[in-house]
C-alpha cells in the first residue's frame, strides 16, 4: 500500500509540473480539413469489446456500475470476454484470478455441473446491454492432468513474477471427452436459459494465448484437440454458435500458422472431418512502455506491428481471409494489474491520447490489408476495493471513471460512414507503426457522418512520451456541409485534458484523499464527465465551415457539426 501512494503522489506532482510548463509554451498551429461530401468507406464500430481477467468483479458494485456505463455506449452490442469462466473455487476473486465452480466431482467420480456463480455474471452483462464474448476456460480441477502436488489456484500478487500464474488450471484434461461434456453442457444450459437468439449473437473461443506457458502446459496439437472438442461441443447443442479463436498472444508465430492450417484443412481430433467450424480468427496485440530519463515512454510502434502481423496471419489462408477479425486483447502493455513506473500512464490523459492514437491507426491498418475488423478489445475493466487511482490498467477507480472511458464515450458518438479527413500535423501511418511518435506530436484526425447526418470529428494530439508540450491550436475547416459556408445550426464540442473529462486531475486538486466522503465522491464523478462547448462557427473561402479548437498535449477531442 505504501508503495503504491508513494508511486500515485509522484504520478501527481509529474503532472502538475507538466501542466505548469506546458501553459507557458506558445501553441502549435494545425490545419485541420474535413471534406464532408467525400466518403472514404466504412468505420466498423470496432471499439465496443472489453475484458478482464478476474470474472466475480463484474458482479461486485463498481463493477455493475461500471457495466451499465459500458451498456450504454452501444446497447446490445457491447462485448465482454473474462477469464476464469469455468475455473473451480467459490467465486471469490483475486488478482488475475476468478472462479465460478461449475464443474466438480463426487468422491466416485461422477461429474457435478454447478451454474449458480456463472449465471449470475452472464445475467448481470445482460441486464446492463453487455453480451458474452464466451471464452470456454479455464481447465476444471477435478479435470486437469497437472502432475500430484501442483497448485490448482495461483498465489500471484502485484510484484510477483508473472510466471507464478502458472498453476493447475493451466493443463489439458484429463479426458477430452468429459471435457467436451462439460462444454456441451453449459451451451444447452444457455440456450435453455437464455434463448437460441440470445445466444446465437455471442462469440464462443477456447482459453487464452495458447501459444505461451503462462496459460497452456500442453502442446500446440493438444491445443488443438482441446479446441476441436469444445467446438464440436458448442455445435452440438447450438448449430448456429459463432465460434472462433484461438486469441493467441500477439500474432501467434507458428503456433498461429498451425492453427489455422489444422481449423482449414487438418483433421478435426472431434468428429474426424476435415477442418473446424470457424466463424472468426482472434489474436492479441499489445505496446510497450518503458521509465526512461524519469517519465513514461510508450511503445505504440510495438502495438500496431503486432496488429499488422496479426492481419497478415489472418488473411494468409484463402478459405479464412475473409472471416471476421477480433484483436482479442489490445493494449499499451501486457498485464492489467501490474504495477511499475512503466505503467504509471494509466490514471491520467496519456491513456487517453494513446488509446486515440492507436485506435486510429488499427482502423488505418485494417483497410490496407482488407480485412473484416468486427472488434477490438480493450483488457480493461476495474479492481475493485482497491486504492484510488491505484495505478493499473481499468476504466475507473472505485466506481468513478478514469478519462480513458472517455474516449469510448467519443467513439461511440462516431458514425459508421467515414469522411476524408486530413491534418498537417497527423504522422503518417508508416512511421507510426515503425519509429512510434518520438519527433514532433502526432495532432491528428478522422471524421464521420453519423447515423442522424451529423459530421462527426475526432481530434487527438498524442505524443509517445509523457513531457510537457505545447498545446495545439487547430483550425478545423469543413468543406461539403448540405447548408453550405456560414453559420451552421450549431457545433458542439467535447474534450478530455487536464481540465475536463478527468477525475484524476481533480482528485489531486481535492488533495489526494484515500477516503473521499460522499461530497468528495460527488465532486470527483462529476469532474469525469464529458461535458459539451458550444464552439463559434464562421464561414471560410470556397463555402468551407471554420471553427477553431485548443487542444493539450495529451487531449483528445470530439467536434460534431449539423448537416
Amino acid at each position: 500500500m505504501r508503495i503504491w501512494r508513494a508511486a500515485i503522489g509522484a504520478a501527481a506532482m509529474g503532472w502538475t509540473a507538466g501542466a505548469a510548463a506546458q501553459s507557458t509554451l506558445p501553441p502549435r498551429p494545425v490545419a485541420v480539413t474535413v471534406q464532408a461530401d467525400r466518403p472514404v468507406g466504412t468505420l466498423p464500430p470496432v471499439w465496443r469489446f472489453f475484458g478482464a481477467d478476474e470474472p466475480n468483479y463484474a458482479t461486485m458494485k463498481d463493477g455493475r456500475k461500471l457495466l451499465v456505463e459500458l451498456g450504454k455506449l452501444k446497447s446490445g452490442e457491447v462485448f465482454f470476454r473474462a477469464h476464469n469462466l469455468l475455473s473451480t473455487g467459490d467465486g471469490t476473486p483475486a488478482f488475475k484470478w476468478g472462479s465460478t465452480n461449475a464443474y466438480t466431482e463426487t468422491k466416485d467420480g461422477k461429474p457435478v455441473y454447478d451454474w449458480t456463480i456463472v449465471d449470475g455474471i452472464i445475467d448481470t452483462y445482460l441486464a446492463r446491454g453487455v453480451r458474452p464474448y464466451l471464452q470456454i476456460g479455464f481447465m476444471p480441477e477435478a479435470m486437469s492432468s497437472a502432475p500430484a502436488g501442483t497448485p490448482y489456484q495461483h498465489s500471484w500478487r502485484p510484484g510477483f513474477d508473472y510466471k507464478l500464474i502458472a498453476t493447475g488450471w493451466t493443463y489439458p484434461p484429463k479426458s477430452y471427452e468429459t471435457w467436451a461434456e462439460l462444454v456441451y453442457r453449459w451451451t444447452q444450459h444457455n440456450v435453455e436459459r437464455y434463448g437460441r437468439a440470445e445466444v446465437e449473437r455471442w462469440y464462443f473461443e477456447v482459453w487464452n494465448e495458447p501459444n505461451i506457458d503462462f496459460y497452456w502446459q500442453g502442446s500446440p496439437e493438444e491445443f488443438y484437440r482441446l479446441h476441436d472438442f469444445a467446438i464440436d461441443a458448442v455445435r452440438r447443442a447450438l448449430p448456429t454458435a459463432k465460434v472462433g479463436g484461438p486469441d493467441v498472444a500477439g500474432a501467434g508465430g507458428a503456433f498461429m500458422d498451425g492453427f489455422l492450417k489444422h481449423v482449414s484443412s487438418g483433421k478435426n481430433y472431434a468428429t474426424g472431418a476435415t477442418g473446424t467450424p470457424t466463424d472468426f480468427l482472434s489474436f492479441h496485440a499489445k505496446g510497450q512502455p518503458s521509465f526512461v530519463d524519469g517519465h513514461v515512454r510508450m511503445g505504440i510502434a510495438t502495438h500496431l506491428k503486432e496488429v499488422d502481423k496479426g492481419f497478415v496471419k489472418a488473411t494468409a489462408i484463402p478459405s479464412l481471409a475473409v472471416k471476421p477479425v477480433v484483436i482479442g486483447e489490445s493494449d499499451p502493455e501486457g498485464c492489467a494489474a501490474c504495477p511499475g513506473r512503466s505503467n504509471d500512464y494509466r490514471n491520467g490523459t496519456m491513456y487517453s491520447s494513446y488509446t486515440a492514437a492507436s485506435f486510429a491507426r488499427i482502423w488505418d491498418l485494417a483497410a490496407r490489408r482488407r480485412v473484416n475488423l468486427d472488434g477490438v478489445l480493450s483488457w480493461s475493466f476495474e479492481f475493485e476495493d482497491q486504492p484510488w487511482f491505484a495505478g493499473y490498467r481499468q476504466l475507473s477507480t472505485n466506481g468513478v471513471d478514469l478519462p480513458v472511458l472517455n474516449v469510448f464515450r467519443l467513439f461511440a458518438k462516431l458514425g459508421t460512414e467515414r469522411l476524408t479527413a486530413t491534418s498537417d500535423a497527423q504522422v503518417p501511418l508508416d512511421t507510426v507503426v515503425a519509429e512510434g511518435v518520438r519527433g514532433a506530436a502526432d495532432i491528428g484526425t478522422l471524421a464521420t457522418r453519423t447515423a442522424d447526418g451529423k459530421v462527426a470529428v475526432l481530434l487527438w494530439h498524442y505524443h509517445d512520451d509523457d513531457l510537457p508540450g505545447p498545446d495545439a491550436a487547430i483550425r478545423l475547416s469543413v468543406a461539403g456541409l448540405k447548408r453550405g459556408g456560414g453559420k451552421v445550426g450549431r457545433a458542439t464540442l467535447w474534450r478530455i485534458d487536464g481540465d475536463h473529462a478527468n477525475a484524476f486531475a481533480e482528485w489531486k486538486r481535492l488533495g489526494s484523499v484515500q477516503s473521499p466522503d460522499q461530497d468528495l465522491y460527488a465532486k470527483l464523478e462529476a469532474a469525469s464527465r464529458l461535458q459539451p462547448e458550444t464552439l463559434t462557427v464562421t464561414a471560410g473561402a470556397k463555402g468551407t465551415t471554420v471553427l477553431d479548437v485548443r487542444l493539450a498535449r495529451q487531449g483528445v477531442a470530439l467536434v460534431m457539426l449539423d448537416k
